[in-house]
C-alpha cells in the first residue's frame, strides 16, 4: 500500500456515514459521509451534493446499510445552524409517508419549506445611551436623550419616531459619542400572547364545556376532544381557555383553520383575548415573513401559530396542543404530490407527541361523530348560542310552487324577504356555490357549446372580466361575440347562474342597495379581507357569495340568508354529497342572527323532501347523522370501510387506459379488498391529459397500503407520459 492510498484509507475511516433524506421522490434516504470535525445528529438540517446540484436534506434515523462503496460516497457540505428536527417530528414524517404511500423525501420537504431560515437571522444594529452629552443641546436632542434615558436599546428609526425628530439628529448624537452601537436579536414576528390578558367570562353551557375541555388538557398526555356546537355557540371562546392553559404550561399551540388568509376576524378575537395576534402561516404570506415564522417556531419564540393545513408540518420546539377548527372542511385535504387530510394527520401528530388535540365544528364530519360515539374522542356539546342569541328561523322555498320570473333565478319569496331586510337597515346574504356569471355558454342557432380545449369541462363565463374560463386548468379566452361554429352574431346564451349573474339580478330588483360579490375569482386575499371587514361594519346591504362566506365569519347585521340553489351539491356521485351539502348549508344559514337580531334563512330547492333539506329546516341534525351513519355502515364506506383512489393519466387515452388495466391485473388477491375499474374518471381530460381511475375498496381492518404498494410494484413501470396518483382516503371523486 502506497503512502497516498494509506492516507485515503485513513481519511475514509475517519469519516462516518449517515442516511440523509433529500426533498425528492426517492424511496429511501441516501448515504453521505460526515467530514472530520463536522458534528451531525439525527434531525440535523444539512446541505448535500445531489448530482450537479447542492440540495437541503435532513440527517435521518438509522445507519448506513453498507450497500454503497464508501469510496463513492459524497460528503455533507454544510450543517445549518438551526435546531434539528425532533425525534417525534421525524416519527410523524415517517408515519405520514407510510400511510399515504408517498416518498419520505417529499413528506420531509413539507417541513423544510423556508430554506432561507435555516441559518440564524442577522442581528440588528441598535443604539444605547452613554454618559457622554453633546457640546450643544437643542430641544430635539434633549427629547432624544430623555426618551433613551431608560436603559433600553433602540433602533435608529424607532428612537427618532419615539422622540418625534429626524434620523439626522440621532446620527449627530451618535457621531459625538452620545450613543454607542450595540447588536440586538431580531424582533419577534408577533408579541408573546398573555393567557391572563383578560378574564374571559363564559356562561352556562360554555362554562361547563370549558371545564370539561380543561380537564382533558390539564391531565396531560394524548387525548382527542370534539367540540360539537351550533353556529354562534361560543366554541372559539371555549377552546381559547385550553390555549391559555397550554401557554401557562410553557408550551406552544397550533390552530389549524381552513381559510386562515380570509379570517381576519379570528385574529382580532384572538388578540382581544390574549393581547396579541398569533403568527400566521399560509401561502399568501410574504417570503421573508414565512422565513421568520419558521425560524422562530423552531426556536420556541413563536408561542401560537394559526395556519392552513401546511402549518401541521412546522417543526415546533415544544408543541403542546393542536386545535383543528371547522374540522369537517374539505380544505384540509391536500391533493397535490403528497395526498393527506390535515385533520387526520393532526390527530396522529398529537398521538406521537403525546399531547391533546381539539377538533371543533358546528357540523362535525361523519368520521369524527362515529369516533365520538365509540368513545375514541371525548364529545363536548354546545346546544345553545352564546349570550342566548336565537338561531335563525329556517324554511324551504319549493321552486315548483314559487318559480322565479322568466330569465331569473330568485323566487318571489326570496326577493320579498331580501327587500324587508334592506328596508330595516339590515343585511341579506345570497349564497350560490358557483363562481362566475354562467357555467355554460351555447349558441341558440346551432347548439355549439363552449368547451375547454384541454379539459372535458365547459368554459365558465366571467362577465365582469369579459372572459370565458376553465376552472380546472385556467385556460381563458375573450368572451366571443359570434359563434365559432356557425358564425352567427348575438345568439350566444348564458345557461345557468353564477354569483355574478345573481348579483346582476339583485341589482335589477334593488338598484339602490349596496351589493358586494364575494368570490375568489374577483379579488386577491387582501381585497377579500377588506370586503369582509366592510360587510362586518355594515357597509353593504346585500352580499352575494360562494362558499367563502361559510368560513366562520361574523356579520353582526346579517338577518336574512337565502340559498339560491340548495340542490347543487346533491347532483353527483360523491358518497359524501349529502354530508357535505348538509354541512355547507348549515354553515351558511348560521351566518344569520349571530348578535341576537331576529333572523331568517330560506333554501330554494326542487327537492323539499330530501333528508338533507328536512334535517336543516327542522334543526334535527341528530336524525341526519343517524341516517347517514347507517347508510355508510351498510355500504362499508368510511369510517366503516376504507377507500383508495388511483388516477392514471397520460398524453394519450390508450397509454392511460393500458397502464390502468396493467395495474388492475397486477393487484394481489386479498380477502376483503376489491377493485372497481379502470374506468374513465368523471373529468376524463384535464390539461390535455387523459385520466382513468381505479377505486380500491376494503374493510376497516384491511391493509390498504400493503395492497396498493404490491399492486404498484407488480404492475407496469411508469414510462413516457404516464403518471400515477395515489390517494388513500380520497375526498374527491373527480
Amino acid at each position: 500500500m502506497t503512502e497516498d492510498s494509506t492516507d485515503l484509507f485513513d481519511d475514509l475511516f475517519a469519516r462516518r456515514v449517515v442516511p440523509v433524506l433529500v426533498p425528492m421522490p426517492a424511496p429511501k434516504a441516501y448515504s453521505y459521509a460526515v467530514p472530520e470535525g463536522m458534528a451531525v445528529e439525527p434531525g440535523s438540517i444539512v446541505q448535500v451534493p445531489l448530482g450537479p446540484r447542492q440540495v437541503v436534506g435532513v440527517v435521518w434515523d438509522g445507519t448506513d446499510d453498507g450497500s454503497v462503496d464508501p469510496n463513492k460516497l459524497k460528503p455533507i457540505t454544510q450543517v445549518f445552524h438551526c435546531p434539528p428536527l425532533a425525534k417525534d417530528m421525524r416519527a410523524f414524517l415517517d408515519w405520514v409517508a407510510a400511510y399515504t404511500v408517498s416518498p419520505p423525501g417529499l413528506v420531509a420537504r413539507m417541513a423544510l419549506r423556508a430554506p432561507a431560515a435555516f441559518d440564524p437571522e442577522p442581528m440588528i444594529e441598535g443604539l444605547r445611551l452613554t454618559d457622554t452629552r453633546p457640546e450643544r443641546m437643542t430641544s430635539a436632542r434633549e427629547r432624544v436623550i430623555e426618551t433613551a434615558d431608560n436603559g433600553f436599546t433602540w433602533t435608529r428609526s424607532g428612537l427618532a419616531h419615539a422622540a418625534g425628530t429626524s434620523s439626522s439628529v440621532i446620527d449627530g448624537l451618535t457621531a459625538q459619542g452620545v450613543f454607542e452601537t450595540v447588536f440586538m436579536p431580531p424582533p419577534p414576528v408577533v408579541a408573546a400572547p398573555d393567557p391572563d390578558y383578560v378574564e374571559h367570562r363564559l356562561e352556562g353551557p360554555q362554562k361547563q364545556a370549558a371545564l370539561d375541555l380543561l380537564e382533558s388538557v390539564e391531565t396531560g398526555g394524548f387525548s382527542v376532544s370534539l367540540i360539537d356546537g351550533i353556529t354562534g355557540s361560543g366554541k372559539t371562546e371555549v377552546y381559547f381557555e385550553a390555549i391559555a392553559a397550554t401557554l401557562k404550561a410553557g408550551k406552544q399551540v397550533l390552530i389549524l383553520l381552513p381559510e386562515i388568509a380570509l379570517t381576519a376576524s379570528f385574529l382580532e378575537r384572538f388578540q382581544d383575548r390574549f393581547g396579541s395576534k398569533p403568527a400566521e402561516w399560509h401561502s399568501d404570506l410574504a417570503p421573508r415573513t414565512r422565513e421568520k415564522v419558521w425560524r422562530q417556531v423552531t426556536e420556541g419564540g413563536v408561542r401560537v401559530v394559526a395556519g392552513a393545513r401546511s402549518a401541521l408540518f412546522l417543526p415546533f420546539e415544544n408543541l403542546g396542543l393542536i386545535v383543528v377548527d371547522e374540522e369537517h372542511d374539505p380544505a384540509y385535504k391536500q391533493e397535490d404530490r403528497v395526498f393527506y387530510n390535515a385533520r387526520d394527520m393532526a390527530v396522529v401528530r398529537a398521538r406521537i407527541g403525546d399531547f391533546p388535540i381539539v377538533l371543533v365544528s358546528a357540523t362535525p364530519s361523519v368520521e369524527s361523530r362515529v369516533n365520538g360515539d365509540l368513545g375514541r374522542y371525548t364529545p363536548i356539546h354546545l346546544p345553545t348560542r352564546f349570550g342566548d342569541a336565537a338561531l335563525p328561523d329556517l324554511g324551504l322555498v319549493d321552486m315548483r310552487k314559487h318559480p322565479p320570473e322568466l330569465g331569473g333565478f330568485l323566487s318571489p319569496v326570496l326577493l320579498r324577504y331580501i327587500g324587508k331586510a334592506v328596508e330595516r337597515g339590515e343585511q341579506a346574504l345570497l349564497f350560490l356555490n358557483r363562481r362566475g356569471y354562467a357555467p355554460l355558454t351555447l349558441c341558440r342557432v346551432c347548439g355549439h357549446r363552449f368547451q375547454c380545449p384541454d379539459c372535458s369541462s365547459w368554459l365558465v363565463e366571467h362577465r365582469f372580466r369579459g372572459q370565458i374560463q376553465c376552472h380546472h386548468c385556467g385556460y381563458a379566452e375573450k368572451t366571443p361575440e359570434s359563434c365559432p361554429e356557425c358564425g352567427t352574431f348575438d345568439h350566444l346564451v348564458a345557461c345557468g347562474p353564477g354569483v355574478e349573474r345573481i348579483a346582476e339580478e339583485v341589482d335589477r330588483h334593488f338598484p339602490d342597495a349596496r351589493t358586494i360579490v364575494l368570490s375568489s375569482d374577483l379579488m386577491g386575499v387582501k381585497r377579500l379581507r377588506l370586503e369582509l371587514d366592510a360587510i362586518a361594519k355594515g357597509e353593504a346591504d346585500i352580499v352575494v357569495g360562494t362558499q367563502l362566506v361559510a368560513k366562520g365569519h361574523n356579520f353582526p347585521m346579517m338577518t336574512f340568508v337565502g340559498i339560491v340553489d340548495a340542490d347543487i351539491g346533491l347532483a353527483n356521485g360523491d358518497p359524501r354529497a349529502a354530508e357535505r351539502t348538509f354541512q355547507l348549508l348549515s354553515q351558511v344559514t348560521g351566518r344569520a342572527g349571530r348578535t341576537g337580531l331576529k333572523s331568517l334563512g330560506l333554501l330554494q330547492t326542487y327537492q323539499p323532501q330530501h333528508p338533507v333539506m328536512q334535517a336543516i329546516v327542522s334543526g334535527d341534525s341528530e336524525a341526519f347523522y343517524e341516517r347517514e351513519i347507517n347508510e355508510r355502515e351498510k355500504a362499508l364506506l368510511p369510517p366503516f370501510g376504507r377507500l383508495a383512489s388511483i388516477i392514471v393519466s397520460a398524453d394519450s387515452r390508450a397509454d392511460a387506459e393500458g397502464h390502468a388495466r396493467g395495474l388492475r391485473q397486477a393487484a394481489p388477491r386479498v380477502s376483503g379488498i376489491s377493485i372497481l375499474g379502470p374506468a374513465e374518471a368523471p373529468l376524463a381530460l384535464i390539461r390535455g391529459r387523459h385520466r382513468f381511475r381505479l377505486l380500491v375498496h376494503g374493510r376497516r381492518n384491511s391493509d390498504m397500503q400493503a395492497f396498493v404498494k404490491t399492486m404498484m410494484e407488480r404492475g407496469p413501470k411508469v414510462r413516457g407520459s404516464v403518471s400515477v396518483q395515489l390517494d388513500i382516503d380520497p375526498q374527491s371523486f373527480l
